[in-house]
């Protein structure tokens, strides 16, 4: 699982940079000023978390369990929903997206937690 959690962070950074440089580069004059931001709140999750994810890999390395696991998969979970919405509303402009964001981040959220109660189960 470490390796598939390590493959998942290392596409997703690598796909958080590139819809960074195409936010900036691409989307500038394109979409509001309050869109970009959208759409630039997206990226900073997208990254953070990618990041988060290589750090559960890492952990797997040494500490596995349930908590980890879920962790992971959470940290999945939130990038494709909290920051996969927010491309969405900044893209199509269609706010209906703007509903899905909070449970992406309440997945951060458990995936924090979860990363928590394994830190304190060692």
């Amino acid at each position: 699982m470490d390796r598939t959690f390590a493959l998942v962070a290392a596409l997703s950074g690598f796909l958080g940079v590139a819809l960074g440089a195409f936010g900036a580069h691409g989307l500038r004059g394109r979409l509001s000023p309050e869109m970009l931001a959208v759409f630039e709140t997206g990226v900073r999750y997208h990254m953070y978390h990618a990041l988060a994810l290589l750090l559960t890999a890492v952990i797997m390395t040494r500490f596995s369990g349930i908590w980890v696991v879920t962790a992971g998969w959470m940290f999945v979970a939130g990038i494709v929903l909290f920051s996969g919405s927010l491309y969405l509303l900044a893209l199509t402009g269609v706010r209906a997206f703007g509903a899905v964001t909070p449970i992406g981040g309440l997945a951060f959220l458990i995936g924090w937690a979860c990363l928590a109660i394994a830190a304190a189960l060692i």
